[in-house]
């Protein structure tokens, strides 16, 4: 009865999973378990106390029971608002600040691990590694770059670990992916034969792609004594040939057939290195540790191609190209665990998160991100059931994020502006997580 009910949660995790703004610089999700939001991710990959340890260094899984259940929910609540200093609106925008551009998103999670014998170990993963979600409300000056942005991620991770022998643990794991993404922006779409000084009234463009690939992930643990564990961990690029629509509803059907049309993307999502530790102190303290790079030049534009002609672009063409320019990044993490009492830990932590973003110029509308500091809280209750429950808060200050994107061109169709000022930023997280050997 207890497998029947596992397998059923896990297939309405994956059903339902969802990703808001990326709570790590661009748009990353690391709330891949809760139970370390409360350390903010200090020691990830090297912890190792529940079937989470799949995603973060399946090496850890050797640590675990015969069979270990692992679930759960983190809330990502962020907030942006813009602050205009003379953007220049072009064709299409108008006077508004577009209200909060933060979106509440829903990271859901769920891991399975299994001894096959004492030293092998075989698990599975369904997570959301990467996600975005911005949407402006209206009037806002910079519709014609961007209304809302929304990207999607899901991620099946099968994953094996052997125990080389009681110091060393080493685990391996391949990735299926899905990525989804919605674009949303007003255009203005001209027709062959109008005098170039018509001006059309502004029209809503959608664009939409998706596509899957595969990635794969190694990890290492090292037991170096009772009290100290190190670990590392790599997951691959993941590399996506993404198709889709680009769809624009205009007053007129000449207007929407000059922007209507197939379109394709190349992305490459970033690859990602952490190395942990964690060190027990007494028996009541304990503390963690986390430096993490993640390649973020692995994109530095999104081209979007159309693949079927329109009355104004060839098959081919580029339809708009996001010149994104990112750079890599480091994230470290520091945290502390104290033992409240024999069923009762209390859990903290504190990391600085680069932004992929390198200035003004190339800081999208759709992605307003800047460095950011994470100051974490939670807690973790052992049940009777020889269960845990861990829950977790965390706050993000994020640094105010200059913007001077000039996107605009002598051509009315190309125009979409010059959005300059500043965000102001910020992300609220709050999760819980049940985990059960069974």
């Amino acid at each position: 009865m207890r497998k029947t009910n596992h397998t059923k949660l896990v297939t309405a995790l994956t059903l339902a999973m969802s990703s808001g703004y990326a709570a790590a610089a661009g748009f990353q999700l690391l709330e891949q378990n809760v139970s370390g939001l409360g350390n903010s991710y200090a020691g990830s990959a090297a912890v190792a106390e529940n079937a989470s340890t799949i995603f973060f260094n399946p090496a850890g899984m050797t640590q675990l029971k015969e069979r270990e259940f692992s679930a759960g929910l983190a809330v990502i609540s962020p907030s942006f608002k813009f602050s205009d200093n003379q953007s220049s609106v072009g064709q299409l925008g108008s006077a508004g600040n577009g209200g909060d551009a933060g979106r509440t998103g829903y990271v859901p999670n769920a891991y399975l691990s299994w001894a096959i014998d004492k030293d092998l170990y075989v698990g599975a993963g369904f997570s959301a590694p990467f996600g975005l979600k911005t949407e402006y409300s209206s009037p806002w000056q910079g519709s014609a770059q961007a209304n809302s942005f929304d990207v999607k991620t899901y991620n099946f991770n099968p994953s094996i670990a052997y125990r080389v022998n009681n110091a060393v643990s080493v685990g391996a794991g391949v990735s299926w992916q899905r990525l989804e993404a919605e674009y949303k922006r007003l255009v203005a779409v001209g027709v062959v034969g109008v005098p170039a000084t018509a001006v059309f009234p502004a029209s809503p463009l959608t664009a939409t792609i998706s596509g899957e690939s595969t990635g794969w992930n190694v990890g290492a643990l090292f037991t170096l004594s009772p009290e100290t564990k190190v670990g590392v961990s790599y997951r691959s690029t993941v590399e996506y040939d993404l198709k889709g629509d680009i769809t624009v509803n205009g007053p007129s059907g000449a207007v929407n057939a000059g922007g209507t049309s197939g379109a394709k993307a190349s992305l490459k999502l970033p690859d990602t290195f952490i190395l942990s530790g964690t060190h027990r102190l007494s028996n009541t303290w304990e503390v963690l540790g986390d430096l993490a790079f993640t390649g973020w030049s692995s994109i530095p534009k999104l081209d979007l191609v159309r693949t079927t002609a329109t009355t104004t672009q060839a098959a081919g063409a580029v339809a708009q190209s996001l010149g994104t320019d990112f750079r890599d990044t480091w994230r470290l993490a520091m945290g502390a665990n104290y033992r409240y009492a024999e069923d009762l830990t209390l859990k903290f932590g504190v990391a600085y998160d680069q932004t992929p973003v390198k200035a003004a110029s190339t800081r999208l509308v759709s992605l307003p991100d800047n460095d950011r500091t994470q100051l974490s809280a939670g807690a973790q209750w052992k049940l009777n059931s020889g269960s845990t429950l861990d829950v977790g808060v965390a706050y993000l200050f994020i640094d105010k994020s200059s913007i001077d994107n000039n996107q605009t061109s002598a051509t009315q169709s190309q125009n979409r502006g010059r959005v300059t000022g500043s965000f102001d930023g910020s992300v609220w997280i709050l999760g819980a997580q049940y985990s059960v050997p069974f």
